[in-house]
């Protein structure tokens, strides 16, 4: 199945221009009822869309300004991978004051789903502290030495308590006004140690040394694990502190 799919929504739902939506899905704006929409295609499972959806309409319900979900005809929040959501507005994080905003919007996030169980096939970063796979990350694809390295740098946060973490919260997935900042693109977050979410450019989260050093290796060493084994996949490993 593929876009046909979009008559799920209406017959005169339409795709009008494709949008950058990495390498898991196929993004593009559309046209539904009238309204402009963003529509995701991709090959998530129901259980774990059925977990992404309800974790943006819980943000919605506690005041978060988020990409809902807009049902089907027949009231289904996503169709064999299909998502639509609400088009929102806004620019890019540009200055500090914009970056404490957002640091203050996933500090909201944190906040409002303690507790929260985990998506799907994922595994957090404490997990993989003996695990060797979870969804995208495959830990015996990167070298041992590196290996290492990462888990030392996710040891430091076992113990925390742990919440949904954004898991990508860089400029393209962040859209600032005056009123709000909305957090989009939520197909990297998971139930995870907060700190992964707030190595924040000019420290907007206000972390200590101390704080900001554990937050920036374990993030480091997460990125580099995800995406390994590409460019920015090494160049985020040179950044995980030696043993």
């Amino acid at each position: 199945m593929g876009w046909e799919l979009l008559e799920h929504w209406g017959r005169g739902a339409s795709r009008t221009k494709r949008l950058a939506g990495g390498v898991a899905n196929d993004v593009w704006s559309v046209q539904i009822g009238g309204q402009v929409a963003v529509a995701r295609l991709g090959t998530r499972s129901d259980a774990d869309l059925a977990w992404e959806t309800g974790l943006l309409q819980h943000l919605d319900q506690n005041g978060m300004t988020v990409p809902m979900p807009i049902p089907t005809m027949d009231g289904r929040l996503f169709v064999d991978g299909l998502v639509v959501m609400k088009y929102l507005e806004g620019k890019p994080p540009e200055t500090e004051a914009d970056w404490r905003r957002v640091a203050d919007t996933l500090r909201r996030l944190h906040e409002v789903t303690r507790g929260w169980p985990q998506r799907p096939g994922w595994r957090s970063s404490i997990d993989l502290l003996d695990a060797d796979r979870g969804t995208r990350i495959d830990l015996t694809r990167m070298p041992p030495e590196g290996v290492a390295r990462c888990r030392a740098a996710w040891a430091r946060l076992a113990g925390r308590e742990t919440c949904v973490v954004h898991g990508d919260a860089n400029p393209r997935n962040i859209l600032v006004t005056t009123e709000r900042v909305a957090l989009i693109d939520w197909d990297e977050s998971h139930v995870d140690v907060p700190d992964l979410d707030l190595e924040l450019p000019h420290n907007a989260a206000d972390l200590g040394p101390v704080a900001w050093e554990i937050a920036h290796q374990a993030s480091a060493a997460w990125e580099a694990a995800v995406c390994w084994d590409d460019d920015y996949s090494k160049q985020r490993l040179a950044e995980v502190r030696p043993l």
